[in-house]
């Protein structure tokens, strides 16, 4: 039973991410307007909209608030039962024990000080280091919930009223008679902070605070085109902008905002869809491709809506350049400019200054389209993050000077964000490389670096299969040759040609090339050594993967041959045994067939290449004839089946193929001997 395929559909993929990048899209209204203190207003004619107030700023209001707080006198409350309970404690214990260490005078004067202390008040000792620690010089002290004034220095603790009372002692009482009563056991705190009558006082202090200082009625003239913005105007465009974010709440209103958020952000990946609909149609319908593209979109808007909304650190720190430079290494400039500026413009509705950052990440964009027309080196990438930071400095500098034409108004701050943001593109070397595994992709960086011969795998080839390695690169040239002529990817088919017949390298002496004056194949059977010559390409694959090739140069070891057959012994087996019945997979290449340009390409090189070595004389109608019948054979084979090629492509890569084995074959002059 076949297995549904419930696979998306790569459209999909635009959809939710407009759909998430509008969730988390900031959700205040944004004011329409930039204004700026001693700035021109670059606006019409603005007038009020409604009735508002003019708010006063913020210090003004903590000024004002901290200013009312100087008259705020903390609350305590009285507890009268305390006085009476502890003199009632004194009299008792006076009658059952203190009689015989005291007279009635003793107790006496301590009975009317404690009536003088409790009256006072004692207060803890957390209490009282509180208001020294304030400077309350005053408090309310509520007895029966009614407030009186009361001084701090009036008040006492138990050390303190315990001080109090053997200080104040009358000559004729003794001191040490007096300390024998154990008077602390009578002292108790009956004076307590009141928190909530406090706070609420402070409170009602802090809400009389006005807010505003006057009014602007609908219809009043706040503004127009050209005026200077005095500290009156800006205070006044202030509190607009305060209405306007304030009036932004509630739910139908969020929903309103959300619904305008939505359409602004899918309209703009929209755009991005139908760029790709429209001249990268490959990319879009490549399930990977598109997904690689959509999270490049999604994870930088999200980065700068979460540094918008909560102010995590300056948006020029997140590398947004980073984009352009990972998308021109694995696909083009033009689709990574056009996937800038759509993620510019998304991320321009979030910041404080859309035109600023507009500016500056569009002028990016474009250096990193200049500085990387031609990607061939890592060393390119750094330089291309320096030119960017340059970029960036002197487009934020010349800004400035020209809106404000002072130079002293230049945030030199910025540079170092700037820098900052240089050194996140640095990663850039390191960042390509994990997207190459994590998405198979093979940059053309890679691929130059895999084409130089000095590379082990080449290396080994060219030692211990000299003719397979010669071979490879007279494949290199004819094939990119043709690449280039039919806009295929030149690189690609440059270094897939290098790698092809690695393989080879398990039974070097099997191939013609490679071989001296002994024929191993003269010792067996036709199919036995159609199934060595065979075996190259699963020999190269197990290579290829031992090395960590990319995927991508292993299609064409797989695919050299196609589903093509080892025709020299094939038909050699048929000559000799015409009546017997043939195993044709026995003499079959694995294949698959090419899928692409580049892989058709590579198996007409290799073909054309190994057949122009039998030719006896390299004229150029030989030539001709020869790359006409090969390619031919394999159209007729059906070997070409799945790739892309037109008609027009395969004669202009015929055309390539005999002009590069004319220059290949073309015989030098003989230098004459010198005459004695």
């Amino acid at each position: 039973m076949k297995k549904k395929n419930y696979s998306i559909h790569p459209s999909v993929y635009f959809i939710i991410t407009a759909l998430l990048i509008a969730y988390f899209f900031p959700r205040e209204g944004k004011f329409r307007y930039q204004f700026y203190e001693g700035k021109p207003w670059r606006y019409g004619l603005l007038t009020a909209p409604s009735d508002f107030p003019i708010y006063k700023t913020e210090a003004e209001v903590q000024a004002e608030r901290d200013s009312a707080l100087t008259k705020f006198e903390p609350y305590y409350r009285l507890d009268a039962t305390v006085e009476s309970l502890e003199i009632d404690k004194l009299r008792n214990d006076y009658r059952e024990k203190l009689k015989n260490r005291a007279t009635s005078a003793y107790m006496q004067y301590i009975e009317s000080s404690l009536q003088k202390l409790y009256r006072s008040g004692i207060v803890s000792t957390q209490d009282m280091e509180a208001l020294k620690k304030d400077k309350y010089p005053q408090i309310n002290l509520l007895e029966n919930n009614i407030a009186h004034p009361h001084h701090s220095s009036d008040l006492f603790t138990v050390r303190t009223a315990y001080e109090f009372i053997i200080d104040n002692c009358p000559a004729h009482l003794k001191k040490p008679i007096l300390q024998s009563c154990d008077i602390n056991n009578y002292l108790t705190e009956n004076v307590s902070y009141d928190q909530a009558m406090s706070e609420k006082v402070k409170e009602d202090i802090l809400n009389s605070v006005p807010l505003a200082n006057g009014m602007v009625q609908a219809g009043e003239r706040i503004v127009d085109r050209g005026e200077i913005i005095d500290n009156h105007t800006y205070n006044v465009l202030r509190s607009l902008k305060i209405v306007h974010e304030t009036k932004s709440g509630g739910t139908q209103r969020q929903n309103i905002i959300l619904g305008g958020q939505f359409v602004l952000v899918f309209g703009l990946i929209f755009c991005l869809w139908l760029y790709l609909w429209s001249f990268r149609p490959k990319i879009l319908h490549n399930r990977k491709s598109a997904l690689f593209l959509i999270l490049c979109v999604l994870v930088s808007c999200i980065l700068t809506e979460l540094c918008a909304t909560y102010s995590l650190f300056n948006v020029y720190i997140l590398p947004f350049a980073i984009v352009p430079i990972v998308i021109r290494t694995f696909f083009d400039s033009r689709t990574a400019l056009f996937t800038h500026i759509v993620i510019a413009l998304i991320c321009s509705l979030m910041v404080p200054f859309p035109h600023e950052f507009l500016l500056l990440q569009i002028v990016a964009g474009m250096v990193v389209t200049f500085s990387l027309k031609d990607l061939y080196e890592r060393s390119q990438l750094f330089r291309c993050a320096f030119l960017i930071f340059m970029s960036y400095t002197l487009c934020y500098i010349s800004l400035v000077i020209y809106q404000e034409a002072d130079f002293k108004k230049i945030n030199w701050l910025m540079t170092l964000y700037f820098g900052i943001n240089f050194i996140l593109l640095m990663f850039t070397y390191i960042l390509v490389y994990m997207l190459e595994k994590a998405f198979g992709y093979v940059s053309s960086i890679t691929l130059v670096e895999l084409s130089n011969i000095n590379t082990p795998l080449l290396k080994k080839l060219s030692e211990t299969s000299p003719g397979t390695f010669q071979h490879s690169l007279q494949v290199s040239i004819l094939a990119s040759g043709a690449a280039s002529a039919v806009g295929a990817n030149t690189q690609l088919v440059r270094t897939g040609a290098m790698y092809h017949d690695i393989g080879k390298m398990a039974n070097p002496a099997f191939f013609t090339e490679n071989q001296g004056s002994v024929n191993p194949h003269n010792q067996l059977s036709y199919d036995q050594s159609a199934q060595i010559i065979i075996n190259h390409v699963h020999d190269g694959v197990k290579i290829a993967e031992k090395a960590m090739l990319p995927t991508a140069i292993i299609d064409f070891i797989r695919t050299h041959h196609g589903r093509g057959k080892a025709k020299y012994f094939y038909f050699s087996f048929k000559n000799q045994f015409p009546d017997k019945e043939i195993d044709e997979e026995l003499f079959t290449y694995p294949g698959p067939n090419p899928f692409s340009k580049e892989t058709a390409i590579l198996m007409m090189a290799d073909a054309v290449e190994a057949a122009s070595r039998s030719l006896k004389e390299h004229t150029e109608e030989s030539i001709r004839q020869l790359v006409e019948k090969i390619v031919e054979g394999q159209i007729a084979d059906g070997l070409m089946k799945n790739t892309p090629l037109t008609f027009k492509d395969v004669e202009t890569i015929k055309s390539v193929f005999v002009e590069k084995l004319k220059i290949m074959y073309h015989t030098r002059i003989s230098y004459p001997d010198l005459k004695k």
